[in-house]
């Protein structure tokens, strides 16, 4: 039986490269977008990704929201996280009954999504994708990166498992009942891609410049996915386990290294966030992913101060009232090394 296409909802660098290469594993899929200029580029001259091995053209259905199909199955959700609220209520009146939502995007837009769908349609998701959107039709692909697929609810099932096996011409899903543990790495690994956009240079050089703010940022994150009992993963050459506070200064160093050297062999060399910022001139995506966090770590009781720090960094820079300089990168490296000594001197206290 021919089943009804997958819908991408929001067909920008991660949902605009995943609907090509559906399409290019021979998968019906059709996408809506809020832009109209995206759409009517689309139409006319197919989805192009552009990436170092070549361009990938899909032509495939494009809809606005104003036209978009009535009846909705298969959703992938891949906006922004601010726009998850918004993009869930549009959805849900569409989806039909064993229809299911997936949360292709960045930060822990789960549950906001189960309530408008229920949690038994909603499939957690992880993508780890460097991509830009270059123009309205055209996006850069910087090249594979990761994935992890499960149900929100629990444990794993046969849609998600046929979702993993449609994607596999982008790479190689992984299907795991731990989808949280890669969203929670994956939130350390972002708060130090962010902390690069403080500055107008690449991110390889800045996370290489300003370790005890990077390591710093993660462990912040990683102190409190502790404290929610979440089992951290590995993902691409960035390893949790070498930024959990009392990390052997070794393994964080060399670890540091690898992901240095990684970075610096990508086509993308600027965080998204950075060209939201520098190029869009527009909100990222950063305090909806950290607000969240903020606010569970308060009600945990586990501090966050570089955290904070970092939202309100970028806060001031997206309402233009400062701007990128790599001074704010050392402010945070010197605010990362108090934060360190000062855990340090509690420790020593409480071991007396």
């Amino acid at each position: 039986m021919t089943k009804n296409p997958y819908t991408v909802v929001g067909a920008g660098a991660i949902g605009g490269t995943l609907a090509a290469h559906l399409d290019a594993q021979g998968v019906p899929v059709q996408v809506v977008d809020a832009d109209p200029q995206h759409v009517e580029a689309i139409r006319r001259n197919g989805l192009q990704i552009k990436s170092p091995s070549g361009t990938l053209v899909a032509r495939v259905p494009a809809y606005t929201l104003e036209d978009a199909p009535a009846r909705l199955d298969r959703v992938l959700l891949a906006v922004k996280a601010q726009a998850t609220d918004k993009a869930a209520a549009w959805i849900a009146p569409r989806l039909s009954r064993d229809g299911y939502v997936a949360s292709l995007q960045n930060g822990l837009n789960e549950a906001t999504i189960a309530e408008h769908v229920g949690a038994d349609r909603t499939v957690a998701a992880f993508v780890d994708l460097f991509a830009d959107v270059l123009e309205p039709g055209v996006i850069n692909d910087g090249g594979i990166g990761a994935m992890a697929l499960g149900e929100y609810s629990g444990g794993t099932s046969q849609r998600v498992r046929e979702l993993a096996e449609d994607l596999r011409h982008w790479g190689e899903p992984r299907v795991t009942d731990n989808v949280a543990g890669f969203l929670w790495s994956k939130l350390g690994f972002g708060a130090m891609l962010a902390a690069t956009a403080l500055a107008d240079a690449d991110m390889h050089e800045l996370i290489d410049r300003h370790r005890p703010a990077m390591n710093e940022l993660a462990a912040e994150v990683f102190d409190l996915a502790a404290a929610e009992g979440v089992v951290l993963e590995a993902f691409d050459a960035f390893d949790p386990a070498a930024y959990v506070r009392g990390a052997d200064p070794k393994k964080n160093s060399a670890a540091t290294d690898d992901l240095v050297t990684w970075l610096s062999t990508q086509s993308k060399t600027r965080s998204g966030i950075w060209r939201d910022i520098a190029v869009r001139h527009r909100g990222t995506e950063i305090p909806s992913h950290y607000g969240p966090v903020i606010e569970m770590g308060a009600k945990r009781g586990v501090p966050l101060p570089l955290v904070e720090e970092l939202v309100t960094a970028i806060r001031e820079l997206e309402n233009g009232r400062s701007s990128m300089d790599e001074a704010h990168l050392t402010d945070l490296d010197r605010m990362a090394l108090a934060v360190r000594e000062s855990v340090s001197l509690a420790g020593k206290n409480a071991a007396r």
